[in-house]
């Protein structure tokens, strides 16, 4: 991991934690593709039982984070976002790491996340051991209207 890089967790809305958040939001989400979430959505979801935020800092700046939601012993990873200035550097290794460590405390067998066909991060998901389930043809619209593909991802940890 970074040197300096503190992974804090939430497990309820914390509004420090979300305004981190969103500052990652806006920096790293492109606006073409439409995927960032808003700060009601972001807050709607941390209501919900087994949901958690991990923030990445260096110091106090945000530099990423995760948003994972459970149900049983299945869990989702929703977003994983790390500021365009700081790609590259772990940070999202880190967070993605915390992540499944986190799950496996809980008691979850298998994580699992979609994500847009060319997006980069898809090697750190494959990387990390996530395997490719299926695509769904067309899945996300960007704000153009443009149609692009989504990829399922599973990762087993019981192995």
């Amino acid at each position: 991991m970074m040197p300096g890089l503190s992974l804090d967790q939430f497990e309820s809305v914390d509004r420090n934690a979300m305004a981190d958040a969103m500052e990652v939001m806006v920096a790293a989400f492109d606006p073409a593709f439409g995927e960032a979430w808003t700060l009601p959505q972001l807050s709607g979801v941390m209501t919900l039982p087994g949901t958690w935020l991990t923030i990445a800092r260096l110091d106090a700046s945000p530099l990423g984070f995760a948003l994972v939601r459970s149900v049983l012993d299945e869990c989702e990873l929703l977003l994983l976002a790390v500021a365009p200035l700081w790609r590259g550097r772990g940070v999202g290794e880190a967070l993605l790491r915390e992540s499944l460590r986190t799950a496996r405390r809980r008691g979850i067998v298998s994580m699992n996340l979609e994500v847009r066909a060319s997006n980069n991060a898809i090697q750190l998901y494959e990387k990390i051991g996530f395997e490719y389930v299926h695509r769904r043809p067309g899945y996300y619209r960007g704000n153009d209207g443009q149609l692009y593909d989504a990829l399922s991802f599973r990762i087993d940890m019981r192995i």
